[in-house]
Formats: structure tokens, C-alpha cells, sequence
């Protein structure tokens, strides 16, 4: 049985949804750093091969609390932006950056560099 809604009823509960609604999204639009945890990207790759002995990780690391490089901790300024040298070893050397955020969850990226000295290629 269809009871009879008032004009004024209506648009008041529609009215009422709608902030509601929007109220949620506009929680959930906030929150998204918290709900996608550490974000972490490098963003000047060096080659995978190198003749040097010295190659430098740039990246960005977004949501974080902490952050390592090969169990070392770095920094970033204020914008999120980090630049770090790091020493290969001869040969195969894997570097591993690891991110954090407050709550414990991490982001890890490894990279694996191959340093060949340059007298090796004469």
C-alpha cells in the first residue's frame, strides 16, 4: 500500500541522501593516501649495465614514514623527492629501496645493476 508523500517529504529526503552521500565520498576522496599506503617510484632509471662504479637512484615517495636504501635509512624534501648514490660492487649488485608508512605497511622496488670496470672492455 502506497501511503501519500508530501512534496516537501521528498525533496527533503532526497536532499538528505544526496548530503550524505556526498559526505561519504568526500571522506573516502580524503582518506585515499591512507587507504593506498606507501607509494614509491623512481623516476631516473639508471642502465642496468655500467661501467662506473657509482650509479644515483632518483625517485619519489609518496604516504611514507620511513625509507631505506639497501637497509639504510635516506631522506626526501619536502616534496617527496629523493636522490641517493649508491657503490656497486664488481659484477651483479642488487639495491633494494623499501618505503614505510605509519601504520607498518611497505613498498619494496629492486633493481639489479651489472658493474663491469671499463679496463674489461678494451
Amino acid at each position: 500500500m502506497i501511503k501519500n508523500v508530501s512534496f516537501r517529504t521528498l525533496v527533503l529526503t532526497l536532499v538528505s541522501t544526496l548530503m550524505i552521500l556526498l559526505a561519504v565520498l568526500f571522506v573516502l576522496f580524503q582518506a585515499r593516501h591512507l587507504l593506498l599506503g606507501p607509494q614509491l617510484s623512481i623516476t631516473e632509471e639508471p642502465n642496468r649495465v655500467v661501467n662506473t662504479p657509482q650509479v644515483t637512484l632518483a625517485g619519489t615517495a609518496r604516504n611514507i614514514s620511513r625509507l631505506w636504501l639497501n637497509d639504510r635509512q635516506i631522506f626526501t624534501d619536502p616534496s617527496g623527492h629523493f636522490a641517493e648514490a649508491v657503490v656497486l660492487e664488481n659484477g651483479y649488485t642488487v639495491v633494494t629501496l623499501r618505503a614505510e608508512d605509519r601504520y607498518g605497511r611497505s613498498k619494496i622496488i629492486e633493481k639489479s645493476f651489472i658493474y663491469t670496470p671499463a679496463s674489461l672492455f678494451q
